[in-house]
Order: C-alpha cells, then sequence, then structure tokens
C-alpha cells in the first residue's frame, strides 16, 4: 500500500469512494483546523517580538533566541498560508464538480420525462392531428352556419319585386303630400271690412273737453 493509501485509506476493490458533499465538509473542517493554527502562530510571533526587544540590550542570548523561535513560527504560517491556499482552490473545484454533476443529473432526468412525453409522438402524427382539428373546425363552422339561417321566411319571395313595391308606395305618399299642398292653395283669403268704424258720439267729446277745461283752470288758480 502506498503512501496515501496508508494515509488516506484506500478505495478499492472493496472500498467506497467519498461523495462530493463528505470531502467538501472534509476540506472545510481541516480549512477552520488550520484557521486556528495560524491565529496561534500569530500570537505566538508576536510575544517573541515582545520578548525580542524587551531583552534587547540587556539580554542578547534572550533576545535571539526569541528571534529564532520568532522565525520558525514565521515558516510554520507561511506554509499553512499555502496549504490553505491548495485546500481552497480544491474545495471549489470540487463544488463546482459537484454542481456541475447535479445539472448534468437534473438536465438527464428532464430528458428522459421529455423523451416519455414524446414515446408515442412523432411529426407524421401531429401532422395528421393537425389536419383533423382543421376539418372538425370546418365542420363545425359549417353545421353553425347551417343552422343559424332563417328556414322557411323570405326565400319565395323576390326582393327585387320587393325593392318594386316599396318605391311605388313612397311615390303615391310623395303624390298624396303634393296634392294636399295644392289644395290650400284654393283656399280664399278673408276679405277686408267694407264698413267704417262707429265714431265716439258727439256728447261724450264735449263733456270729455269741459272735463279738461276745468282741470286746466284749477292748475292755473293754484
Amino acid at each position: 500500500m502506498s503512501v496515501f493509501g496508508k494515509l488516506f485509506g484506500s478505495a478499492g476493490k472493496g472500498g467506497k469512494a467519498p461523495t462530493p458533499q463528505e470531502a467538501i465538509q472534509r476540506l472545510r473542517e481541516t480549512e477552520d483546523m488550520l484557521a486556528k493554527k495560524q491565529d496561534f502562530l500569530e500570537k505566538k510571533i508576536d510575544q517573541e517580538l515582545v520578548t525580542a526587544k524587551k531583552n534587547g540590550t540587556k539580554n542578547k542570548r534572550a533576545a535571539l533566541q526569541a528571534l529564532k523561535r520568532k522565525k520558525r513560527y514565521e515558516k510554520q504560517l507561511a506554509q499553512i498560508d499555502g496549504t490553505l491556499s491548495t485546500i481552497e482552490f480544491q474545495r471549489e473545484a470540487l463544488e463546482n464538480a459537484n454542481t456541475n454533476t447535479e445539472v448534468l443529473k437534473n438536465m438527464g432526468y428532464a430528458a428522459k420525462a421529455m423523451k416519455a412525453a414524446h414515446e408515442n409522438m412523432d411529426i407524421d402524427k401531429v401532422d395528421d392531428l393537425m389536419a383533423d382539428i382543421t376539418e372538425q373546425q370546418e365542420v363545425a363552422q359549417e353545421i353553425s352556419d347551417v343552422i343559424s339561417r332563417p328556414i322557411g321566411f323570405g326565400d319565395e319571395f323576390d326582393e327585387d319585386e320587393l325593392m318594386a313595391e316599396l318605391e311605388e308606395l313612397e311615390q303615391e305618399e310623395l303624390d298624396k303630400n303634393l296634392l294636399e299642398i295644392e289644395g290650400t292653395e284654393d283656399v280664399p283669403l278673408p276679405s277686408v271690412p267694407s264698413t267704417s268704424l262707429p265714431s265716439r258720439p258727439a256728447k261724450k267729446k264735449e263733456e270729455e273737453d269741459e272735463d279738461d277745461m276745468a282741470d286746466l283752470e284749477a292748475w292755473a288758480a293754484n
């Protein structure tokens, strides 16, 4: 068995390959573990830097040891950064592959459903069906026309004869109106009376003149 087989197990004849979801979950757990390791190393680097500064002039040996440990932690931190980048790339590639797999599965499922829907259908059958539909629509229209056609009303009469009779009736009515108008022209107008109107009695006129004179004298006296 190879080294990788001992470390990660073997998916041989009796083994079962992990699902993409399981592999993605494992990679995420590894990322979380390495992120915690990063935080730990960053804190250790800060501590060693403080120790080196504190013993810079007083205890050079202790300061140098602190700087050496700091360099070791920084190297480990750089390695973890590279490992995280590799794991992140692998996880994203696996997620994309899993997405593509699911998309292809769904497309295959839809293709099977479409094939099943068209299983008993071809273009010739579709053409025959459309022709039957068109024919039945034409028959239905003919039936509607026959049903809506009046039966026994107006078929035995000639429309031209009816129009001629109507014109004769209109002409008779017009002639009648003209005769009535001409008849009114022969009626004589009333004559002007030849006798004169009666005049006012003379006596009454004299009385009115006396009354007028009396009124005038009364006005002059005032």
